[in-house]
Formats: C-alpha cells, sequence, structure tokens
C-alpha cells in the first residue's frame, strides 16, 4: 500500500524520485497550475513555454516528463493536467476536487516502480488534501496477486513488472495542523478500504466463494472491533430466507447472509446497507450467453462496497450506526437450482415466481432488505450490480439512483456526485408495476423488457418496511472497468458506491441527510 504523508517543504529541496506538479489548459496554451511556483521559478518562470515545446496543452490526463532543474534533488519533473483553466488562478480553490484525484490518480499510475514521489498539486486546504490523498492511493493500486513477476513469489503484488508506488508526501499540507491531518486520515480510509472492495471484486471465483467472503468479513470484523453474524445454509433455512436460498441452491458453495454492524455511544441516528453478493453468476438455468460470463467474478461488486463502507465508518469513528448486510450466493445450474416457474417464498412471508432465474440478485437483496427493515433504521441503501438496462441507459461510468422518496434521492444523488461518483436519479413509473404480477404468486421476479432497471427497483421496493427511507444504486456500468485505466480508474473492480456510502453515514452523523 502506497503510504501518505504531509510536508511543508520546498520542492527544491526534497529528496524524492520525482515532483508532480499541475498544469492547466489556457485559452492560449499550458499554464502553470499553482504549487508549481518553485519548479517555475527554477526555469526562470518559462516553465509553460517548455511543457508547450513538449506538446503539453493541459489536458485532463495528459503527462509530460522532463528533467528537474539545476539544483533540485529530484531527478525528475511530472505535469499531469488538471483540464480546462478555472475562471481565476489566483488561488487553488478554483480547482475542482474530482479534478485533483483524477490528476493525482493519473500520476500515481505513471509512477509505478518509484520508491518516493512529491505531489506540488495546488492544495488550498483540507479538501483538496484529501482529495489527492484518495486519488494517489486510487490510482497506484495493482491486483497481481495472482502472478509472478520478475521471479517473486507467487502472491507478489506488482504493476506490470513494477511496485505501486512506494511513498507520497503531499506538499502543501501542514503535518501539524488538525484539519490537514484529518483529511489525511479520511483518505487513507476511504481509499484503503475502497481498494479492498477492489480487491474482492478482482479476486477469481474459486476462491471467493459466499463461505470464503463471510470469513474475510469475520476477520475484519475482529480487527476493528466490529459486530458479526453470519447465518449458514440451516440458519437460513430455519430462518425461512427463500430468497437467498433459491438462488444458492445450485451450487456446491452454499449461500450466506452476513451481517457487520458499526455502533457508536453517542450516535442518535442509524443507516442500514444492504449488497447483492452474487460471487459469481452464470444466470442459472436461464443461462447467460457466450461472452457474457468471463466477468461475473464482479456480481458481489455491492456486498464488496457495503463492508469497505461500514469499515471505513469505523476507521473515522462517525458519529452513526451502521448495519452492513452482504446477501451471498453463487448463481450455478444444476439438478438442484431454482427453475423458471418455480415460486420462492420470501424471508418477508411473500412469494415470488420465479421466471427468470438471471434476475436473481433482487431475490437475494429482497431477503436482506426485509432482514434490515425489521431494525428500523432510519433510512436503507442497497447497493448492487442489477439490470444490463442500467447500463443500456446510463453507460459504463454512472450509477443509477433509485428511491422510494424523491428527497432522500436528491439527497443520494447529490452524495455520489459530491464524492466524484457519477451519479443519476432515475424514476419508478407505477405503471410498470403491472408486470410483476402473477397467476400463482405474489408477484413475479421480471416484468415487461421495458425500463428493466426501473422495474427492479419496483420489485425491490415490496420488500422494504413501511416508513423507511430508502435508495437502490444500480452499479452495473461502473462496478467493473473492462477497458483501459483512466485517472485514478484501474481496470477491473472499481469499488464504485465506497464514497457515496460513507458520505451518506457522515451526513446521517451530521443530521443532514434527506
Amino acid at each position: 500500500m502506497t503510504a501518505l504523508t504531509l510536508s511543508t517543504a520546498a520542492a527544491p529541496g526534497l529528496r524524492a524520485d520525482a515532483i508532480v506538479i499541475g498544469v492547466a489548459k489556457g485559452a492560449k496554451g499550458p499554464v502553470v497550475a499553482p504549487g508549481a511556483e518553485a519548479v517555475d521559478k527554477a526555469y526562470d518562470g518559462s516553465l509553460a513555454g517548455v511543457l508547450e515545446t513538449l506538446g503539453a496543452s493541459g489536458a485532463e490526463g495528459e503527462l509530460t516528463k522532463l528533467p528537474a532543474p539545476a539544483g533540485f534533488k529530484a531527478p525528475l519533473v511530472v505535469a499531469v493536467g488538471l483540464g480546462a483553466e478555472p475562471d481565476t488562478m489566483d488561488a487553488a480553490a478554483g480547482f475542482d476536487a474530482e479534478v485533483l484525484r483524477k490528476a493525482a490518480g493519473t500520476a500515481a499510475r505513471a509512477l509505478a516502480g518509484v520508491k518516493k514521489a512529491a505531489l506540488a498539486l495546488p492544495v488550498d486546504g483540507p479538501g483538496a488534501l484529501e482529495a489527492i490523498g484518495e486519488g494517489v492511493l486510487l490510482g497506484a493500486y495493482s491486483f497481481d496477486s495472482y502472478k509472478e513477476s520478475n521471479g517473486k513469489a507467487k502472491g507478489a503484488r506488482a504493476k506490470n513488472g513494477k511496485a505501486p508506488l512506494g511513498e507520497a508526501v503531499l506538499l502543501g499540507g501542514k503535518p501539524r495542523d488538525a484539519a490537514h491531518k484529518g483529511a489525511l486520515t479520511r483518505a487513507l480510509a476511504v481509499g484503503e478500504e475502497l481498494n479492498r472492495a477492489r480487491d474482492l471484486v478482482n479476486t477469481p471465483p474459486n476462491d471467493l466463494t459466499p463461505a470464503s467472503f463471510a470469513g474475510i468479513v469475520q476477520a475484519a470484523a475482529k480487527e476493528h472491533g466490529l459486530k458479526v453474524q453470519v447465518l449458514d445454509e440451516k440458519a437460513l433455512t430455519k430462518g425461512g430466507y427463500g430468497g437467498i436460498l433459491g438462488v444458492g441452491g445450485g451450487s456446491a458453495a452454499a449461500p450466506r447472509l452476513v451481517k457487520i454492524a458499526y455502533t457508536h455511544p453517542k450516535a442518535e441516528r442509524s443507516l442500514a446497507f444492504v449488497g447483492k453478493g452474487i460471487t459469481y453468476d452464470s444466470g442459472g438455468i436461464s443461462l447467460k450467453p457466450a461472452g457474457h460470463n468471463e466477468t461475473m467474478k464482479c456480481d458481489m461488486a455491492g456486498a464488496a462496497a457495503v463492508f469497505a463502507a461500514v469499515v471505513a465508518a469505523a476507521r473515522l469513528g462517525l458519529e452513526a450506526n451502521v448495519t452492513g448486510w452482504l446477501a451471498l450466493a453463487e448463481n450455478m445450474p444444476s439438478g438442484s437450482a431454482v427453475r423458471p416457474g418455480d415460486v420462492l417464498r420470501m424471508y418477508s412471508g411473500k412469494t415470488v415466481e420465479v421466471l427468470n432465474t438471471d434476475a436473481e440478485g433482487r431475490l437475494v437483496l429482497a431477503d436482506a432488505l426485509w432482514a434490515a427493515s425489521q431494525e428500523a433504521p432510519d433510512a436503507i441503501v442497497d447497493v448492487a450490480t442489477l439490470t444490463g438496462a442500467m447500463m443500456v441507459a446510463l453507460g459504463s461510468r454512472t450509477l443509477g439512483v433509485i428511491a422510494n422518496d424523491d428527497a432522500f434521492r436528491t439527497a443520494v444523488y447529490e452524495a455520489a456526485e459530491e464524492t466524484g461518483e457519477p451519479a443519476w436519479p432515475m424514476p419508478m413509473p407505477e405503471h410498470l408495476a403491472k408486470g410483476l404480477e402473477s397467476q400463482v404468486a405474489d408477484m413475479t421476479n421480471v416484468g415487461e423488457r421495458w425500463g428493466g432497471g426501473l422495474l427492479a427497483g419496483l420489485f425491490l421496493r415490496e420488500f422494504v418496511g413501511e416508513g423507511i427511507a430508502w435508495a437502490h444504486l444500480d452499479i452495473a456500468g461502473p462496478a467493473f472497468n473492462e477497458g483501459a485505466a483512466f485517472g485514478y480508474t484501474p481496470k477491473g473492480g472499481t469499488g464504485t458506491a465506497v464514497r457515496t456510502l460513507v458520505r451518506l453515514v457522515e451526513l446521517t452523523a451530521a443530521g443532514e441527510l434527506g
């Protein structure tokens, strides 16, 4: 894991392998951003011209490397593009936190193999420091646990044959300032736990079963002083969790329902998070077509995000009670698998006619939502890689937000946007609910094809306790990046929704959530 430190040192005298600076895209060419004054001075104020000569424009994500000026102890300067120049360059406040987060992540990815780098990006206070620190941790992430690199033992972590950036020194940070120290603490907690979620999503399904996932949660709970309860197949049967049992019935790896809880002695409000944890999704009897199975280890990304967010809340000591419910199952076809046409009796007592076994996520979520509702939290948020329909609507980088209360939906959407996780509020048209009517059960698990992501929300709403604010985050698009890495987002598991959930806990603690 990359180490983060704060420093008030000047860039020229800092011993490091590289100095990272920001450059913006101005109307007449690249513009050196605040934080890089010492570097610009060493170039006699002509650094922008040098960068332009080297082809730099300041565009977002652009990287330009050049030798450090004479007198610098670091041999290399790395200029990272910040995008369009803000209205004013007089203060670092002109740069959005997400811009700084992406720039730091881009630099961290480019500096794989480097032991120590100093980041002289624009800093105007704790918020900027936090964004830069978070971006470094997320950008430096790599998952190579199953590779042998450069003769290292199996299990060694490397990135393209190189270890991730070892240490990042954030210039402009004040090590003795409480607000700056707090920003670093939050960056570490959120960044490290988000990377934990990424690790889980990237782990092959033969190693991450419902039982092994539950074991990982138990170990983390012990480390951080959290309460954990694991319901195995016997307990699920006794409790009547028909949705989880039905989905997991076709696999040799039995399902689990895991509850992990963080409580604060002064908390007056409570939140429940529910995560879809399908450790592998074949589609069941309604088998997925060829070409759609290879990345289905990511179908537990919602549960990973919930788990990581609860641990992060505990690490930050947030003044709210938070419970995470992880609905874990493997959806496989076999002689014991649920069949299209079967009727399941859910934990709530409702019966569901299963018309498509590949619409399994809503079945496990339904049981977990009802279980969460029995504790009467102030609000429930579920997270799931639920529908391809949401990807059709919003693409691969935006999550959808559905809720049973307009104000709550807006609050969740704004929290996602604030933390740098693109989101969009979606409706629940009541006329679509007719498609869930069944002749033999209380409802079906699928309806008409059009608006499938919205109809999934209508299904889940039926399993939320009366009077409880609820939101559903469909992360089917952004949870797993099949393309090239960008900004601080790697190829593979992304950890989407962790930052949104942590922010919701903070808002709850402050009494400001919807």
